[in-house]
C-alpha cells in the first residue's frame, strides 16, 4: 500500500524559496504558495538565475528582461511581494563557494523558518533525468540554513548569522513526504504558470492553458491520491533538530 503524505509543518510564519529559474515556483508549488499567502504567511522567493537561456529564439538580453518581468508577475498572483534575482548564467550555474555565499546571505537578510527549494535529485521520479540548474541550486538551497547560521561562513558586514530555519522542503521531489490541501487555490496556481506568457508560448505548441491545466493537474491528483483525495502539493520535508539553547533562545542545525 502507497504510504500517505503528511500534513506539511504549519509552525513557521516566513519562507524563503530559493530556485534556479523563473517559473520554478509556479510548476511545483504555485497553489501552496498561495495556499499559505492567503493565510498570512510570507514567502520570499529568490531565482539564482535570470532564465535568460529558456526562450529560443530570443536573445538572451531580451529573455532576461522578460522572464524576470513574468516572473515578479507571477508572484504578485500567488500573494508574494519580494521577488529577488541573483546573476548565476542560466544552464551553466556552477556549484562551489559563490553559489552557496549567495544563499548564505539571503537566508541571513530574510530570516525564515522554512526554506523551500526545487528537486535537487538527479530525476524526476525516475522517469527523465534533472537539469544541473535544479541540481546545483537544490543542494546549494539545503546547505543554505547551516551556512547561514555559521558566523565564521560567508561573513559579510550588516549581516548577523540566522539560525531560525526549523525546515526544509523539496517540491517536486521523487521522495514525497508531506502535503498541502489547495483545494482553494488551485486556480491561483494556474493563473501563476499562465503569467508566463512568452516562456509558455515557446514551451510548448498546445493551447498554453489548457497544457498548463494538464501539466499542474496530474501533479496535484498525484500527491492527493496519497493525501486523502484531495488536490495538493506534495514536498520532500527535513527537519532541522533543536541542538542548544542559549540566552533562552533555541537554536538549530
Amino acid at each position: 500500500m502507497t504510504e500517505q503524505l503528511l500534513d506539511m509543518p504549519t509552525d513557521w510564519t516566513k519562507a524563503l524559496a530559493i530556485v534556479a529559474h523563473p517559473d520554478d515556483v509556479e510548476y511545483a508549488a504555485g497553489s501552496a504558495v498561495a495556499t499559505w499567502t492567503d493565510q498570512g504567511k510570507e514567502v520570499v522567493y529568490l531565482m539564482a538565475s535570470r532564465g535568460e537561456c529558456g526562450i529560443d529564439g530570443m536573445d538572451t538580453e531580451t529573455a532576461r528582461s522578460v522572464r524576470e518581468e513574468e516572473q515578479r508577475a507571477a508572484a504578485a498572483v500567488a500573494g508574494v511581494t519580494t521577488v529577488e534575482f541573483l546573476d548565476h548564467p542560466d544552464g551553466l550555474i556552477e556549484a562551489g563557494p559563490a553559489l552557496r555565499r549567495d544563499l548564505a546571505h539571503a537566508v541571513r537578510r530574510h530570516r525564515p523558518e522554512l526554506v523551500i527549494t526545487l528537486n535537487h535529485h538527479d530525476h524526476w521520479r525516475g522517469v527523465s533525468w534533472n537539469t544541473p540548474d535544479h541540481r546545483v541550486v537544490g543542494r546549494a538551497a539545503l546547505d543554505a540554513p547551516a551556512d547561514a547560521a555559521n558566523r565564521h561562513l560567508f561573513p559579510h558586514e550588516g549581516l548577523e548569522p540566522w539560525e531560525g530555519v526549523r525546515w526544509q522542503a523539496v517540491a517536486n521531489s521523487p521522495y514525497p513526504t508531506h502535503a498541502v490541501d489547495v483545494t482553494w487555490a488551485v486556480e491561483r496556481g494556474v493563473k501563476t504558470v499562465l503569467a508566463h506568457t512568452a516562456y509558455l508560448e515557446a514551451l510548448t505548441d498546445e493551447e498554453p492553458e489548457a497544457y498548463v491545466r494538464g501539466f499542474l493537474g496530474r501533479n496535484l491528483a498525484a500527491a492527493g491520491a496519497r493525501y486523502g483525495g484531495r488536490p495538493a502539493v506534495a514536498f520532500e520535508v527535513f527537519h532541522r533538530d533543536p541542538y542548544r539553547k542559549r540566552d533562552g533562545v533555541v537554536h538549530y542545525r
